[in-house]
C-alpha cells in the first residue's frame, strides 16, 4: 500500500477522516492493527486510537472486532469501500455559501468555532465532487457597510456568564453619558440583531431586564455569584412589540405612508411581525404596526426623508416634527452655499 502524506505539523495531528482512512486501510489488508501500532503510525495518543475505532464500530457500522489470538483488530466480514459523506451539489454551494457568511461574525467568539466547524465538514467530505466552483468569489459575497465594533475579550466573558448563569458586574456607559457606572446584572442571553450585538440582563439595581450594547461595555467581570434564569423569559416574547431592542414602554399603533418611489422597498421586506400592508393610489402603501416604544421607529421613519409620512400615532408625528426641525437648523447656516458641481 503507497503511504499516504504526513500531514502532522509541529505536534498538530491529522484530522480524523484521515485517521480513520489509515485504519480501514490496515484493517481491509489484515495487518491486525493495535491501538500502540496504529498510534505511533499515525502520531497520535493510543486512547485517540481507540476512540477512532469505536466511532468507526459504533457510528459507522464497520465490523470491527478483536481478534485475541492475532493481537490485533480485525473486519469481521468484508468491507469493499470505506464509508463517506454524501453530498449534493447544492448542499456543497449552501455550505460554501455559509462559509462566506462568516465575514459577518468575525472578531466574535464564534468565528473560530464556525470556522473549525466547516473545516470538519470539509474533512468530510469525497476527494471528487463534480461543481465547477471557480466563479463562487466573483458571483457570492456578503458586505456590510457599516461593521460594528467588537471588543473580543468583554464579548468572550458575556458569552461565558449566559452560558453558565454568572452574575457579572459591569462598568457600562449609557448613550450621551460621559461618564461610565457599574450595573451588577444576571446575563440571561446575548443576541445578534439586525448586525449589532446587544446583551439582555435582569439589572439588579433597577430590579428589571434592560438591554446593554457590548461595545458600551467597559469591563465585564464575574461576582462569583450564580443566578437561575427564569423559565419564563424568552428572547421573542421579549421583543414581540420592539422594532430594535428597545424594551416596552406603551402602546402604539403606528401608521406610515410611502411615496411611490420607496413603495416596493417596503413590500420586499417583513419588517416587524405585527404588520400589515395596504395599496393606496398612485402605486403608493400603507404600513401599519403595533409597537412597544418608539424611539427607533422615529429614526428609521427619518432615514426614509421625505418619501414617509407618518399617520398615526400622534406623539411619532411630534417627535419628527421635532427630529426635522432641528436637523434643519443645524443645516440653516449651508443655505445659501452653493453646490459644487
Amino acid at each position: 500500500m503507497p503511504a499516504r502524506p504526513a500531514t502532522t505539523v509541529q505536534g498538530v495531528s491529522r484530522p480524523p477522516l484521515e485517521r480513520m482512512l489509515r485504519i480501514h486501510d490496515a484493517l481491509v489488508e489484515n495487518r491486525y492493527p493495535n491501538s500502540t501500532k496504529l498510534a505511533e503510525a499515525l502520531e497520535v495518543n493510543p486512547k485517540t486510537v481507540l476512540r477512532d475505532l469505536e466511532f468507526m464500530r459504533d457510528r459507522m457500522n464497520l465490523p470491527i472486532a478483536w481478534d485475541a489470538k492475532q493481537k490485533g483488530f480485525r473486519y469481521t466480514e468484508s468491507v469493499e469501500a470505506f464509508p463517506t459523506m454524501k453530498i449534493s451539489e447544492g448542499e456543497l454551494v449552501a455550505l460554501l455559501v455559509a462559509e462566506k457568511a462568516l465575514q459577518q461574525y468575525r472578531g466574535t467568539p464564534y468565528e473560530e468555532r464556525l470556522v473549525a466547524a466547516l473545516k470538519k465538514l470539509e474533512q468530510a467530505l469525497p476527494e471528487t465532487v463534480s461543481l465547477n466552483l471557480a466563479d463562487l468569489n466573483h458571483t457570492i459575497s456578503f458586505r456590510t457597510t457599516a461593521e460594528p465594533m467588537v471588543n473580543l475579550p468583554v464579548m468572550e466573558v458575556l458569552f461565558r456568564a449566559a452560558q453558565n448563569r454568572e452574575q457579572l458586574r459591569l462598568r457600562y456607559r449609557k448613550p450621551g453619558s460621559r461618564e461610565p457606572e457599574d450595573r451588577i446584572v444576571d446575563p440571561y442571553h446575548v443576541a445578534n440583531i439586525n448586525g449589532d450585538w446587544y446583551l439582555f440582563a435582569h439589572d439588579h439595581a433597577r430590579k428589571a431586564i434592560r438591554t446593554f450594547a457590548p461595545v458600551r461595555i467597559l469591563a465585564a467581570s464575574p461576582t462569583g455569584k450564580t443566578f437561575a434564569r427564569p423559565e419564563k423569559f424568552q428572547l421573542d416574547q421579549q421583543l414581540r412589540d420592539s422594532f430594535g431592542v428597545h424594551s416596552h414602554v406603551g402602546e402604539f399603533d403606528v401608521v406610515i405612508r410611502f411615496e411611490e418611489s420607496v413603495s416596493d422597498y417596503i413590500r420586499e421586506k417583513r419588517w416587524h411581525p405585527s404588520q400589515s400592508l395596504r395599496e393606496l393610489a398612485q402605486g403608493k402603501v400603507e404600513l401599519r404596526m403595533r409597537l412597544g416604544s418608539l424611539q427607533e421607529v422615529q429614526r428609521w421613519v427619518l432615514g426614509w426623508g421625505g418619501a414617509a409620512r407618518v399617520m398615526e400615532p400622534v406623539e411619532l408625528v411630534q417627535g419628527i416634527q421635532a427630529a426635522a426641525a432641528r436637523l434643519a437648523a443645524q443645516h440653516r447656516d449651508f443655505a445659501d452655499t452653493p453646490v459644487p458641481l
